[in-house]
């Protein structure tokens, strides 16, 4: 990869090196807006001057609310190419959180994709007396499109250079605010070489033969950010996805090569393949579950051995090749992040042909860590890969993760204390996860460090361990496991209510409604053996004993949920109190 400094390198490269026909492309009308390399320069550098021409200067901010589309890139360019920092704001803040941001960052700028947006935003400014503008990405009657900015560069002859020229490496790319389950948000302070250098290390990732990506994880994360800075480092065409309700649509008409996601996405479309294969008869359905195990079985590439192969290679053509019909016919290589993936998925998503590749960061580490790649020598499945090259990872003496290097950010903005928290004096980051270095160098994260708890025994319990080993059920959507200073660890489950019902009328049972279901004895039963199956892993301290299933899915606007879907497990715990106490009352 060429030594790019500064995030805005990339456009130049991009233009000197795979300039075409289609860079980017978002659904606008049902249909594909499509956005040339000559084009979306331009349009960046007229916004760029638009900025610049309201008195916008090196420093400021400017706020993004949409979902994944084109322009959102078009703003983050404009914005970086002249020293101006993107604050990114998910669609689904809260009021409080959306106006504590703004005000927090000093905001100058808000940018909104459409109308629902525009007046969520109105609210939030009129209740808190704040004054800003706001554009919006569509085209709407009595609002500001930002296509007036770029007429309002046209009003003007601004040279860019100067500009570009008065931004170092070290400034300020962008504040992401991240989304704690207590507290105010943090605004994590990171600059162009954090992302850039991020960018380079994971440069092997992405080869050549990728022609086209997906994208519907949100670019308010820096996860998918990141990635499509990759992309675009590597001349990958990037087609957005207007939201995951229409995911399967657009995945068959893109056809990609690749595209990131979240386990949880990928367990959904795992599940729904098993329920189709459950539903075919006679040796059609045979085969496809000799596939199933098969895959299920599936070892590293280097390691299988030559009759597996022979056999898997038959399975492929049988049958795994229908898998990547469904995923658009041309799918090599799935990211996976966010979350911990099981690595029965991993295991059998490969022997499919489709390599999903694990990796592990956060936020303040711009923010791979490490990830495992499509090399035959680089993965192994349980780990979340190989650390970067350009990173220094040791584990503290309590299990901790620790890393430095130049993607990790100098601290949290306008919070020293948070900041001398989470970075030692030896300039190590602390990640707040525990894990291990095996002995050829891939990290395994075991748990989150707050998110372990000690049981009334004085024994250590760690939750998502539990709950990753539970969620191999179709039956169970959603699982938190509790127990902090109780007796034993319990579980809240939310039911995978789709499958429960097929369930309930296979073995005939009365389903009703939601509540009624999870009444029914033969039902409870069943998630009965469920969790004695799971537990049969651990020790004795760790097995749930009790558990409760809830009617309702937890979602992130409930609060319940994280935007990269993680559980906030204390808003989930509050609002659970009453059932809670019960468990460990009765």
């Amino acid at each position: 990869m060429n030594n790019f400094v500064k995030l805005y390198d990339l456009l130049e490269h991009y233009q000197q090196h795979f300039a075409k026909d289609i860079m980017l492309a978002g659904r606008a009308n049902n249909s594909w807006k499509t956005y040339s390399t000559d084009e979306f320069i331009k349009i960046v550098d007229q916004l760029s001057r638009g900025f610049l021409a309201k008195g916008l200067q090196k420093g400021d901010r400017v706020a993004i609310m949409s979902g994944n589309r084109p322009e959102w890139n078009m703003i983050d360019f404009a914005c970086n190419q002249i020293g101006i920092a993107v604050v990114p704001l998910y669609p689904t803040l809260s009021n409080q959180d959306l106006i504590y941001i703004m005000h927090d960052a000093e905001v100058k700028l808000l940018f909104t994709s459409n109308e629902e947006l525009a007046q969520k935003a109105d609210m939030a400014l009129k209740e808190n007396n704040l004054s800003l503008d706001l554009y919006t990405f569509d085209e709407i009657a009595g609002r500001s499109s930002f296509h007036e900015l770029t007429q309002l560069a046209n009003a003007q002859s601004i040279d860019l250079k100067p500009y570009r020229d008065a931004v170092k490496s070290a400034d300020l790319l962008t504040l992401i605010y991240t989304s704690g389950t207590t507290g105010k948000p943090k605004g994590v302070f990171l600059t162009h070489l954090n992302i850039i250098s991020n960018v380079s290390a994971c440069n092997h990732l992405v080869t050549s033969e990728f022609k086209k990506a997906l994208s519907f994880l949100p670019l308010c994360h820096i996860f998918e950010r990141m990635v499509v800075y990759l992309y675009l480092s590597k001349g990958v065409q990037i087609y957005y996805a207007e939201n995951l309700d229409n995911i399967v649509q657009d995945i068959n008409e893109v056809k990609p090569d690749l595209f990131t996601t979240v386990p949880r996405v990928l367990e959904k479309v795992y599940d729904k393949v098993v329920e189709k294969g459950k539903n075919l008869t006679g040796i059609k359905k045979t085969l496809f579950f000799w596939a199933l195990n098969l895959g299920l079985k599936y070892q590293e590439p280097n390691v299988n051995s030559a009759w597996y192969n022979f056999q898997l290679g038959i399975a492929r053509k049988l049958i795994f090749s229908k898998w990547k019909e469904a995923l658009g016919g041309n799918i090599k290589l799935i990211i996976s992040g966010g979350a911990a993936l099981q690595e029965r998925l991993a295991r059998v998503f490969w022997a499919a042909d489709i390599k999903v590749l694990e990796g592990y960061g956060l936020t303040e580490t711009s923010p791979v860590i490490a990830v495992n790649s499509w090399k035959v020598e680089d993965v192994k499945f349980g780990t979340v890969g190989r650390v970067l090259n350009n990173l220094d990872v040791k584990i503290a003496p309590d299990g901790e993760i620790l890393v430095k290097g130049p993607s990790i950010t100098i601290g949290y903005y306008k919070n020293d204390e948070a900041t001398k928290e989470a970075i030692d004096a030896e300039g190590y980051f602390h990640t707040g996860d525990i894990g291990e270095l095996t002995s050829d160098g891939f990290l395994r994260i075991t748990d989150r460090k707050k998110e372990m708890f000690k049981t009334a025994g004085g024994k250590y319990v760690a939750p998502q361990v539990l709950e990753n080993k539970l969620m191999e059920s179709t039956l169970i959507a959603q699982v938190m496991v509790i127990g902090e200073n109780q007796r034993f660890p319990a579980a809240l489950i939310v039911p995978a209510y789709e499958e429960l019902e097929k369930y309930c009328q296979h073995k005939g049972i009365p389903y009703g409604s939601k509540e009624e279901a999870i009444q029914q004895e033969e039902v409870l039963a069943k998630y009965d053996q469920i969790i004695s199956q799971a537990n049969s892993n651990f020790g004795q301290w760790e097995k749930i004993k009790k558990f409760r299933l809830l009617a309702n899915d937890w979602t992130i606007n409930a609060g319940e949920l994280t935007p990269k879907l993680s559980l906030k497990r204390k808003v989930i715990y509050q609002k659970n109190e009453h059932i809670i106490q019960g468990i460990y009352t009765e």
